[in-house]
């Protein structure tokens, strides 16, 4: 007699569909949390007492109210002020405020800008402040503050750059600008550049704003708005007080 042959079972190949498709979705989503977890996406809320994106009325009301609370204990929390584009403020962040102007005073000089043909440092009109750098990782309080940025930002500390203190006297400036390189030059050293911190080391009694003239939003809804300075009324401003 001969062996019939054996029937193909059509219920293997749906099972091998149906691995492959479930491998996919477990994969897809792992990198949707990865990207939730990095905040490259963001999740929509609809829910109606939920503030929009760039409701800046909203934003101040929250602070204002934050700021009332018993604050003795320097808890650091976390505020968004911008969504688009993205800008947090970190609040209670910094301590050694005395110690990073003590360190970097004997080494100021006039402030430069990176030129875009050459990629080298050259002066200009549009930045007037002076300022220094203060090497990676010099002394033991310098990296406990670098690897508070890495852990607020969850940006690798060997993906920064050394600190760099700034210096305005009245009348000085930084016009509007990017922190990212524009040349090719710069980005051969690590490349580009991401994210940038700011931490106020003093107070002043007036002006002395960061100004994100490209943020969205009702600048006008703030409660401080007719303290701020002509240059402050030119978009979204950052004046926080040394904390």
């Amino acid at each position: 007699m001969m062996a019939r042959p054996r029937n193909h079972r059509p219920s293997a190949r749906k099972s091998s569909h149906s691995t492959l498709v479930f491998a996919v979705l477990i994969m897809s989503t792992f990198v949707i949390l990865i990207l939730l977890a990095f905040g490259i996406l963001s999740v929509p809320s609809n829910n109606a007492g939920s503030s929009k994106a760039n409701d800046l009325t909203s934003i101040v009301r929250k602070t204002l109210q934050r700021s009332g609370e018993d604050d003795s204990k320097n808890e650091r929390w976390v505020e968004i002020i911008s969504w688009e584009p993205r800008a947090s403020v970190y609040h209670n962040f910094l301590e050694e405020c005395k110690y990073l102007i003590e360190l970097a005073k004997p080494h100021m000089e006039k402030s430069t800008v990176v030129d875009e043909k050459t990629g080298k440092s050259t002066d200009s009109r549009v930045r007037t402040s002076s300022g220094t750098f203060l090497a990676r990782g010099r002394d033991k309080t310098i990296r406990e503050i670098e690897k508070r940025i890495s852990d607020f930002t969850f940006i690798p500390v060997e993906h920064g750059e050394g600190l760099q203190v700034l210096h305005y006297e009245i009348g000085q400036k930084y016009e509007p600008h990017y922190d990212y390189f524009m040349d090719e030059y710069n980005t051969r050293n690590g490349g580009q550049r991401i994210a940038t911190v700011l931490m106020y080391l003093s107070d002043v009694e007036e002006g002395g704003e960061t100004v994100f003239p490209a943020a969205k939003g009702n600048y006008s809804a703030v409660p401080w708005w007719n303290e701020l300075s002509e240059c402050g009324k030119g978009g979204w401003v950052c004046c926080y007080k040394r904390e």
